[in-house]
């Protein structure tokens, strides 16, 4: 049996002649061509959890500086907020703590998992570890969580691009919260198809968005974009876990990010020259900034 699959069609087509989760056929493929014993997947799973909880926790409880300088202190600061003021109810409140927390220990050189990249490695462990404190969620259930968040990127990244790079903000973030959607809806039951119709949602809710960092550093507005990708993520599984389909299937939306990632302009593509990282209240700051550095120097 060729477990091997290139796109959401072909997982799709396994899922349903084999009765399985997207989850299970991801265990088998990589354990066909990786020759790789289930129980060696499920321990690497596992530690990347144990990281993933670790970067969400260290950052609420001991708040730390960016290196850049522009963010830290962000999660706590939420963490905080009187639970009568927490506009967006708990598990998504405690979703966009997870995420900016992430982002903190990113930017301090903390250890985090690229999920599927450093600027966009809040998003997926903010979803998950919301579940787990919010529903009754069992360690199984994470560990498929994060199983098919990997087949669902796999896809992306074998036809599009998860890179801001190449194809701005919506391949870095949009790819993570496609991950996160399609990990929902397996958590809470849905179908592989669900899964597919939740990823693409995602996708296209995110569309066309730039990567503009400031100073080039992945802090501002990096953040907070992984924010609005774990709500997104909540957001588009629960509409395809209701029927309220995308209209555009997973792979063709993929293609379609990819089109409109390289049609983006350079300075939209991580280069820091457009978009938020050319706002002048900024470019100010970063200008002080540099007089300042420049001052020390010769002291």
């Amino acid at each position: 049996m060729n477990w091997d699959f290139k796109n959401a069609e072909e997982l799709l087509k396994l899922c349903r002649e084999k009765d399985m989760p997207v989850s299970e056929v991801m265990i088998r493929r990589e354990m066909q061509l990786g020759v790789t014993r289930r129980e060696a997947i499920l321990d690497r799973i596992d530690e990347n959890l144990r990281v993933m909880n670790t970067a969400v926790d260290r950052p609420i409880s001991e708040p730390v500086r960016s290196m850049g300088g522009l963010i830290g202190g962000e999660a706590n600061k939420l963490n905080k907020l009187d639970e009568s003021k927490a506009i967006c109810g708990p598990v998504i409140h405690r979703a966009i703590v997870n995420a900016l927390a992430v982002a903190e220990t990113n930017a301090s050189m903390g250890v985090i998992v690229a999920a599927p990249t450093a600027g966009s490695a809040g998003v997926l462990p903010a979803v998950l570890m919301s579940m787990y404190e919010s529903y009754d969620i069992s360690m199984d259930a994470m560990r498929r969580g994060l199983i098919n968040a990997g087949a669902i990127g796999y896809i992306i990244t074998r036809n599009g691009s998860v890179a801001g790079a190449e194809a701005g903000c919506q391949a870095e973030v949009g790819s993570a919260s496609a991950m996160a959607a399609s990990a929902l809806v397996e958590m809470m039951g849905g179908t592989p198809e669900q899964c597919c119709d939740a990823a693409s949602i995602a996708l296209s809710n995110l569309l066309g968005l730039a990567c503009d960092p400031v100073r080039g550093l992945v802090e501002v507005p990096c953040q907070t974009r992984n924010a609005i990708g774990a709500v997104g993520a909540y957001t588009a599984a629960e509409l395809a876990m209701a029927g309220v389909g995308p209209h555009i299937p997973l792979d063709e939306m993929i293609q379609i990010t990819y089109d409109v990632g390289r049609a983006l302009p350079e300075s939209l593509r991580e280069t820091a020259k457009g978009g938020c990282a050319v706002a002048p209240s900024l470019c100010a700051e970063c200008s002080r900034e540099a007089a300042w550095q420049k001052a020390r120097a010769h002291l």
